[in-house]
């Protein structure tokens, strides 16, 4: 028989087993150090992202932004916007944003929304235009094709120039360089001699800008994926036109130098390959003048799917983050990149859990808590566990269902149904508003778990059980010094979370937690 002690010290939890029967222990007392960061310099919204389209704030009107949207949008603290490469260049060599001769799209209006509203954009530019897929043999093409011509050599970062010149005419146009050489940047010449169009520059509604998504695919053959080196020579084109080799006008850099690039979000967590990337930028792009390698990505980007899979064993249930390997992923990533990237900022991109008892990655019912009501707690909590864990953000799969009437993977991992928040938005949206400015500090428990947040002299301690069984768990809050604290709970189908002011009585604060977190306030 064995106990558990947990000690807390220096930013790290120390788990103290100790048993009575020695035979099946090295030691009386086992210490094992679980990676947790002392601090996050990321405040916590950053954490509350979300995947969308274009329509999920336009609604059925492409011109201007649908106010309703709009609104479920605010839950949100990030927008990954999946937008295809084709929207903004239908035909060659010509690029339209407001609106996008594919689609007709008011881009502009979808980025100014987001700015108001305080939503960081991450524009994920993905896919292949009609155009490049027509230089591929009939039978092999497919929007998900490595972005450039067939035949052409992926490991050249010239191949990928077609690509890399429609990040700049973005970059130009969203980032915040409002100096953009307009000779360089791509608008619509008006057929009337008497007026002047001139290029739309510098609106600084975007500051990232993801070089395509899952470029380590291998279920789609070789016409798909890409490797390490390939995807490397790819970015480098598309961050700085390979270093101002490909000529003016190529690359996101050459427009505006402060948009960060972000790697493309691996759809296995495999620190390996990011690995291999910088030791392509060695190779062919060098070292800059402090020593650093000379990378072309700004932001290093996997993806992870919580679930009970181990190695050799395929999943088949969504897992609580917990107990699941997330942390343990984060922690790869965190550690190679402080060892071969310089301490490069980490994120996640996609994240989630379906609602469909048939789904591998389903949330499951647990006790009188539906699947929705987990999947809120789930998700909720890998937000607090990245934190902790110290990536800078996190973005979940996505706003709508991608085919609620499928019982497989991923289609119904949404937050919202048919225009009505599901519990997990309203979550994010409470959390936001309490929670969205603070930042990590510390773990000081981790059974039950207790986070400690800080923003300047305020204090918000977070609590749950780190379960997916239904616990419960009485925990003592030692408060020293203090009076009262406000108490926030989470409620379904509201805008706020339910407050309640509580006493603390010798210094003490006893709290009853369960699976759902809850947040004590101390001014």
């Amino acid at each position: 028989m064995k106990s558990l002690t947990r000690v807390v010290a220096f930013g790290f939890i120390y788990l103290v087993f100790t048993s009575s029967n020695c035979s099946h222990w090295a030691n009386e007392h086992e210490v094992v150090k679980l990676n947790v960061v002392q601090k996050n310099s990321s405040v916590f919204k950053n954490f509350l992202g979300i995947n969308g389209f274009e329509w999920d704030l336009l609604g059925n009107i492409n011109s201007s932004t649908d106010p309703n949207q709009v609104k479920v949008m605010q839950s949100f603290g990030a927008f990954r916007h999946y937008m295809d490469w084709e929207r903004i260049e239908a035909h060659k060599g010509e690029y339209y944003f407001n609106p996008t001769h594919s689609g007709s799209f008011n881009y502009d209006a979808i980025y100014q929304a987001c700015k108001e509203n305080g939503i960081e954009v991450l524009d994920c530019m993905k896919g292949c235009p009609s155009w490049l897929l027509d230089t591929y043999p009939k039978d092999q093409r497919d929007v998900e094709n490595v972005a450039a011509p067939f035949g052409s050599d992926h490991l050249n970062p010239a191949s990928y120039i077609d690509q890399a010149r429609a990040a700049f005419q973005y970059a130009a146009r969203y980032g915040n360089n409002k100096n953009v050489d307009n000779a360089l940047v791509y608008y619509e010449h008006s057929p009337y001699k008497d007026v002047v169009v001139k290029p739309i520059v510098g609106l600084g509604y975007v500051h990232y800008m993801e070089c395509n998504n899952e470029v380590d695919r291998t279920w789609k053959g070789a016409k798909a994926h890409q490797s390490p080196q390939e995807y490397a020579a790819n970015l480098s084109a598309f961050y700085d036109g390979d270093m101002g080799k490909l000529g003016k006008g190529v690359g996101v850099k050459s427009a505006d130098p402060t948009m960060k690039v972000v790697m493309a979000g691996l759809a296995a967590p495999d620190t390996d390959y990011v690995v291999k990337m910088i030791e392509w930028c060695k190779q062919h792009r060098g070292y800059k003048p402090d020593g650093t390698v000379n990378l072309c990505f700004d932001v290093i980007n996997y993806h992870y799917y919580n679930d009970d899979s181990k190695p050799g064993h395929d999943r088949t249930t969504g897992k609580a983050p917990e107990l699941s390997l997330g942390g343990k992923y984060a922690d790869d990533f965190v550690a190679m990149a402080k060892k071969y990237a310089n301490n490069m900022d980490v994120w996640i991109t996609e994240a989630g859990y379906d609602i469909n008892p048939g789904s591998p990655q389903r949330a499951i019912k647990i006790g009188d808590k539906s699947p929705l009501i987990t999947q809120a707690d789930w998700i909720l909590r890998s937000s607090l566990m990245y934190t902790r864990h110290g990536l800078k953000s996190a973005y979940y799969y996505m706003l709508d269902d991608a085919g609620s009437d499928q019982p497989g993977q991923y289609a119904t991992c949404g937050f919202v149904d048919n225009g009505k928040k599901r519990p997990v938005a309203d979550y994010f949206l409470q959390t936001k508003k309490l929670l969205g400015n603070y930042k990590y500090e510390q773990t000081i428990s981790s059974d039950p778990m207790v986070d400690v947040y800080k923003n300047a002299a305020q204090k918000i301690y977070v609590i749950w059980v780190p379960d997916e069984v239904g616990r419960k768990a009485v925990y003592s809050l030692n408060l020293k010094g203090v009076a009262l604290v406000k108490i926030h709970r989470l409620v379904v189908g509201a805008d706020e979370m339910k407050t309640e002011t509580a006493a603390v009585k010798n210094g003490k604060l006893p709290l009853e937690v369960d699976e759902t977190p809850i947040f004590v306030e101390v001014n």
